[in-house]
């Protein structure tokens, strides 16, 4: 491929890449993907919706504080406000790319509430296609973009770099035609990262298998500073029927009253929080999987507060249960705790800059703040929107070039709709993720993940393998360091928080390094 240095270039063709190649035209834009825009991406799987202080005695401030209090004390309150009060203007663009939000009789965004909410404030989309229902919409809408050209399939394993700045990527071919296997370098004026979350780096996820940390490993082997790693958010139910990816069994059932038992018919989450079944996704997922480790196993018992309409409500859950032979309209549904969502990523500013000229990133692989310790539901694809957009906004102040009249013309937006099966390696450390840094942690079984880590890393002989290993290490170290419990972070032999870690961590790949002889000692 010819060097290209005139368009921006967004890896990732998820929520944020596609919503930030929107806001960037008419700028010459290319993005670069593995498979097809909008496939592999864990917003076209989101169910609930987009959290916004639109709803009636609603406010950006009540938005805000339940923020902070989901994310335990690491919140960082100017992010979380500047998300909060632009969440009305990101719901209205995607309003005018064509995104079918509920609507009362009266014609007002229809709001439900989520766990952890003061308010009922979730947009959404027949009750739980909204991931599904914004993604059709983008992409349709980016198709018929002229200054937008896609790539598909292309992994991309490295980032270039020249007299310290980013100027480019490697990126292998991934697809079933001529490019497969082939490297190719791509250059532009400035790289965004939208390369989304970690899920699959877990053998129990919700995320699609593409989403395996990549994007974070690429960013930080480049040397670009890191936040927060430890904290890997678990959805407390995913639907217990041995699928990978697991399929997800939306907050809003429970926000809607369907509760949580045991085989016996305990609703055991009363005794463990105030809230019970509406109590943060990190308390939720530990009382679940308590019972599931004791044998008790866990359901969601919808039968009494969803009932008859099921189907009509929540079709997407509904598919998931009759497909694996489960009527939720008569039987509560097995569930079990899945990795879910990253807090941890690259490091940005409020405007998606990261610490290495050149490079921006936006959506779930970023660690922007906005999250702390345990993501309030439902301000994922809020948080992908406001910064992706506001990336698009500080590079419309650089010297950007207007995409020529037959720039699309070039798009080839192809790759492996079917990811490649894991690797023994790969199974090995999804099982060791799991086993050691999921729900709950403890020193000895961390620093166990970290060893099977670093002989992995030893014998690891493809870019693709050494940067998913660099943010599964980077995990390891980070939540070794943290000697506490908070948020998604919880350890069993430091079951409490510690007033000293009332901060958010910042870290290199070279400083996580220096450190882990000690760490193993």
């Amino acid at each position: 491929m010819d060097r290209q240095d005139d368009s921006v270039l967004i890896i990732g063709g998820g929520l944020a890449g596609l919503f930030c190649a929107l806001k960037l035209a008419p700028k010459a834009v290319t993005v670069i993907t593995a498979a097809p825009i909008g496939r592999g991406a864990s917003s076209a799987w989101a169910q609930a919706g987009i959290a916004a202080a639109v709803g009636e005695g609603d406010t950006v401030e009540k938005h805000v504080a339940d923020t902070l209090v989901a994310g335990d004390g690491i919140v960082d309150e100017a992010v979380a406000r500047m998300m909060a009060s632009q969440a009305s203007d990101r719901i209205h663009d995607l309003l005018d790319y064509g995104v079918p939000f509920d609507r009362d009789l009266e014609g007002r965004l229809q709001v439900s509430r989520e766990a952890a909410h003061s308010e009922s404030r979730i947009v959404r989309v027949r009750g739980d296609m909204a991931g599904r229902a914004i993604m059709q919409s983008l992409v349709e809408t980016v198709k018929n973009t002229p200054s937008i050209r896609v790539l598909g399939g292309y992994v991309v394993e490295r980032l270039l770099v020249e007299d310290g700045r980013i100027v480019g990527l490697q990126a292998l071919g991934n697809g079933n035609g001529e490019h497969d296997g082939e490297i190719t370098a791509i250059y532009g004026s400035q790289v965004v990262i939208a390369a989304g979350g970690i899920g699959h780096l877990y053998e129990v996820t919700t995320n699609p298998a593409e989403a395996r940390g990549g994007g974070v490993g690429m960013a930080a082997r480049a040397g670009a500073r890191m936040a927060d790693l430890e904290f890997v958010q678990f959805h407390p139910t995913a639907i217990n029927v041995g699928k990978d990816p697991a399929p997800l069994a939306t907050e809003a059932l429970r926000g809607h009253g369907a509760t949580l038992l045991n085989k016996d018919g305990e609703r055991f989450m009363v005794p463990l929080h105030p809230d019970a079944e509406l109590a943060p996704r990190d308390v939720v997922a530990r009382g679940i999987f308590r019972e599931v480790q004791a044998g008790r196993g866990a359901f969601l018992d919808c039968t009494k507060a969803v009932g008859k309409t099921f189907a009509e409500e929540f079709p997407t859950v509904y598919g998931y249960c009759m497909e694996a032979g489960i009527d939720p309209v008569a039987q509560p549904i097995p569930v079990v705790p899945a990795a879910h969502y990253f807090m941890g990523g690259i490091w940005t500013d409020l405007d998606g800059r990261t610490s290495l000229p050149g490079l921006w990133a936006c959506g779930e692989v970023t660690s922007t703040g906005a999250h702390g310790a345990n993501r309030l539901a439902s301000n994922s694809l809020l948080e992908a929107v406001v910064f992706s957009s506001r990336v698009a906004a500080a590079l419309g102040g650089e010297t950007l070039a207007d995409a020529p009249a037959d720039w699309s013309k070039g798009s080839k937006d192809s790759g492996r709709i079917e990811p490649r099966p894991d690797s023994e390696p790969m199974k090995l450390l999804r099982k060791t993720m799991s086993a050691h840094l999921g729900v709950l942690r403890d020193g000895e079984g961390m620093r166990n993940a970290l060893r099977t880590i670093m002989e992995l890393e030893e014998e690891a002989n493809t870019e693709r393998f050494l940067n998913v290993l660099a943010t599964a290490k980077l995990v390891a170290v980070c939540a070794l360091n943290r000697t506490e419990s908070r948020g998604g972070h919880f350890r069993t032999d430091y079951p409490n928080e510690d007033p000293a870690w009332k901060r958010r961590t910042l870290v290199t790949l070279e400083q996580a390094d220096a450190v882990i002889p000690e760490l193993l000692s």
